[in-house]
């Protein structure tokens, strides 16, 4: 189901209207006039319901009276007149007036009080009463135009939440921009762009907290990537998730040049962030991949991974120097118990196995170091720099 959300707010330059009438010029080179665009946007989408959200002392009466013949709905309309100045139209009264604008409007119409927002429980409150307007699952489209000055930034906050919270799609985010007229035109401007960006800075977050960097698939993919090569990328996420970071390497470094190339607006943008997390598949040797896997699950208290990785990686070196196959089981085999009394080798693999499978009742030094982040945090640094300088 697609829903278009559209604010109104206290617009009077036209005493008849309320706002400036306009024709306001679509992508696609159709034109529409109207004094409020959220009108001119729901002939342009066709929507399968309007959501009109406005305060209590919105343009209501000036908005319903551009849409009433004489005569209709008339005791509600004059009960409307009164309430707006003195701001109090509540739900109610809207709701009895709804009827009016399905009829002009060919549309069903949902009128909604929110809070003017000036407080961090206002603001909350709006978020609240749009999630109550929308399907779940559904399609939604935000008009931000006609509204306070305040309301289009807590617009972007709500497509975030609608999307987490309601699971519905914003397809887009649409802006009559008064005063950018051109060719006696007003122009339409579409911030869905805005969206992506988002997406894309919580993606970095998500990685930096998990460490999956499969989270950018989807979003390169927007941005004209590959679809191989976004399932390349989540392909190698899931094998060094799984302790596999040759394959994962294997899989990363096409990805990686791949993304070297990416030349959109967005890809420019958030290109350096995103090679800086893979840049560990640069690094010459699999015991460089595996420290530098180590490194960056610490930097995130990822400690078991961290552990694992700090200990795959002593182990290849190991290999390395006796010029051994790194990939050969027995090879590592004879490397893990020829330090297995090494003192901070074996202190690495007592935290990796209380990690993994619990405490042991008299180990009380990595009972001591696993007693809080920090204290386990400082003992995996120190463990790292006397094994690797």
């Amino acid at each position: 189901m697609k829903t278009l959300i559209s604010f109104l707010g206290k617009g009077q330059l036209d005493p008849a209207t309320g706002y400036k009438p306009a024709t306001y010029r679509f992508e696609d080179g159709s034109q529409r006039t109207s004094p409020y665009f959220g009108l001119a946007l729901t002939e342009y989408l066709r929507p399968d319901r309007l959501v009109i959200l406005g305060t209590s002392g919105s343009m209501w009466d000036v908005f319903i009276e551009h849409q009433a013949q004489t005569g209709e709905h008339e005791e509600t309309r004059l009960q409307l007149f009164d309430a707006v100045p003195a701001n109090r139209v509540d739900d109610a009264l809207l709701e009895k007036l709804a009827p009016l604008l399905e009829d002009r409007l060919g549309v069903p119409v949902y009128p909604v009080i929110v809070p003017y927002a000036v407080s961090q429980e206002e603001q909350v409150a709006v978020l609240g009463r749009l999630a109550d307007t929308v399907n779940e699952g559904g399609e939604v489209f935000l008009d931000i135009t006609h509204t306070f000055r305040t309301l289009p930034m807590l617009a972007l906050v709500a497509a975030q939440y609608l999307e987490r919270v309601k699971k519905t799609q914003i397809a887009d985010i649409y802006y009559g921009a008064l005063g950018m007229e051109s060719e006696n035109a007003t122009p339409v401007v579409r911030l869905g762009g805005l969206l992506r960006l988002m997406n894309w800075v919580q993606a970095l977050a998500a990685y930096d907290k998990d460490g999956d960097y499969g989270v950018f698939a989807s979003l390169l993919e927007q941005e004209g990537f590959d679809t191989r090569n976004a399932e390349q990328l989540r392909l190698a996420a899931f094998r060094e998730r799984t302790g596999n970071p040759v394959q994962a390497q294997q899989s990363l470094n096409t990805v990686y040049s791949a993304i070297e190339q990416l030349n959109t607006p967005i890809g420019r943008l958030f290109r350096p962030e995103l090679l800086r997390r893979l840049a560990w598949c640069r690094e010459p040797r699999r015991a460089d991949w595996e420290l530098a896997l180590a490194d960056t699950a610490l930097e995130r208290s990822d400690f078991l991974r961290s552990a694992i990785f700090l200990q795959e990686s002593f182990i290849t070196r190991k290999v390395y120097a006796r010029k051994e196959n790194i990939n050969d089981y027995q090879a590592r085999e004879n490397v893990r118990n020829d330090h297995r009394e090494q003192a901070d080798f074996k202190l690495l693999t007592r935290l990796r196995n209380a990690m993994a499978h619990g405490l042991r009742a008299n180990d009380n030094d990595v009972r001591q170091a696993m007693t809080d982040a920090n204290k386990l945090r400082t003992k995996l640094r120190r463990i790292r720099k006397a094994l690797f300088g």
